[in-house]
């Protein structure tokens, strides 16, 4: 087997096993907001796939959804994922952005369906329902 062959398989080897490491690690947290945080970008793309199945979303959302799914997955990123505790912030932002923009296209409903995790964290992200408005 070529020497670069071997080097890229340990290598991958490397970043699967330390994937499976964070995966352990982030289950075993306390419930509370560092669970909440390490749960954010799983659930985000949870909801994601699942808004974009859904025919009560409006096209245009789909859409945003589709382009913060392209976003996270992008290797380009404006802060890049190897600093700690910043690398994702980013990504986190669009996400953010994009979730609260759905939040004023899609039904609110239809939105916590879609989000797997913890109600209250993205109640807190996409705020208040807005009230109706009446004409006079």
């Amino acid at each position: 087997m070529p020497g670069w062959l071997q080097a890229l398989l340990i290598a991958a080897g490397v970043v699967i096993a330390s994937w499976l490491v964070l995966i352990a690690l982030a289950r075993r947290l306390p419930p509370g907001v560092a669970r909440d945080l390490a749960r954010f970008l799983p659930d985000c793309v949870t909801t994601a796939r699942r808004l974009r199945r859904d025919p009560r979303v409006p096209r245009r959302a789909k859409i945003a959804v589709a382009a913060a799914a392209v976003w996270v997955l992008s290797p380009i990123d404006l802060i890049p994922e190897f600093l700690p505790v910043i690398g994702p912030l980013d990504d986190i932002v669009v996400v953010a952005l994009v979730l609260r923009y759905a939040a004023r296209t899609v039904p609110r409903e239809v939105l916590l369906e879609a989000w797997p995790g913890n109600p209250d964290l993205l109640q807190r992200l996409i705020g208040p329902p807005r009230a109706a408005r009446t004409e006079d």
